[in-house]
């Protein structure tokens, strides 16, 4: 399992809860932190908190959104470049392990300026390994760019069409899958309980789960409501070949660590993931169901 900085970003940008949880889940065997240039503040507080234990941990960081004045224009090589380059100096470190274009459309990708400029931000050494963050076709295509190494996608419960269109090309590549957003950003809940910043993914995929009908206990996963629904769909985006590691963000401590146990749990049976998978294919039987960029 991964750590997804957004929740600190965009909840809790306090330095002193942000160290409590990123040490918290070193201590604990987490070793993958996810961030991106457009997550505020977010790549400072990981170097300011953490930048000490640089070899306990891999640094995932994403680019091609303008942050700040001056980056220049969108997916330009020279705003790649200069994003590498922040992003360096915020996570304090001398090269990040893996950086990723941020959910940028295909036409993007398929124009000669911003993947080459990642790779040449490889060649330099600035960058171990590189990708693409995004979904649904865009995701497809970028599993045929040449250097290419990884890739983050939207698996989960509520968010299931990467796993026929993607998954399949990014095993036969060799291609190692970051799979966000793996708990549907707690879609259960009523979309009035979740904040702003998440309610155009959670009320899509509410909606979802109502068609669904699905129920943790009634599929081997019982317990309180929250802790089932978060075991439910942990393990099963754990559970899809060719994602083994889950990004997961949270504000609270003992959350985080709590996320850890689930993912030690192993993935689901088989007969469970099936039911899991007839329920969404029952629920959109003309596939609109997209993956949730």
């Amino acid at each position: 399992m991964a750590f997804g900085s957004a929740p600190v970003a965009y909840l809790d940008r306090g330095t002193q809860s942000t160290g409590d949880i990123l040490n918290r889940l070193l201590d604990a065997g987490c070793n993958l932190i996810d961030t991106a240039a457009c997550y505020p503040g977010a790549e400072v507080m990981i170097g300011d908190t953490i930048a000490h234990r640089r070899d306990q941990y891999v640094i995932v960081s994403k680019c091609g959104h303008a942050v700040d004045d001056g980056d220049g224009e969108e997916w330009s090589a020279a705003l790649i470049r200069a994003s590498i380059e922040r992003s360096l100096r915020r996570l304090r470190t001398d090269h990040l392990d893996v950086m990723l274009l941020h959910s940028c459309d295909q036409s993007t990708l398929e124009r000669d300026e911003a993947w080459p400029a990642l790779q040449d931000a490889k060649q330099a050494g600035l960058v171990r390994f590189i990708g693409y963050s995004g979904d649904n076709e865009a995701a497809a295509y970028a599993a045929t760019l040449e250097g290419l190494s990884v890739l983050q996608l939207s698996i989960s419960i509520a968010d299931q069409r990467n796993i026929d269109l993607v998954l399949p090309e990014a095993e036969q590549r060799d291609i190692a899958v970051l799979a966000k957003r793996p708990i549907a950003e707690a879609a259960w809940k009523s979309p009035e309980e979740q904040i702003d910043v998440y309610k155009t993914y959670t009320a899509e995929y509410h909606r979802r789960l109502e068609q669904m009908r699905l129920d943790p206990a009634a599929l081997g996963i019982d317990g309180p409501i929250r802790e089932a629904w978060v075991e439910l769909a942990l393990r099963f985006t754990l559970s899809q070949p060719n994602a083994p590691v889950a990004i997961i963000g949270t504000t609270n401590p003992d959350h985080a660590v709590a996320n850890l146990a689930i993912a030690e749990k192993g993935p689901l049976s088989r007969d469970t993931v099936r039911q899991i998978r007839d329920a969404f294919a029952r629920a959109d039987p003309d596939g609109t169901w997209h993956g949730e960029t």
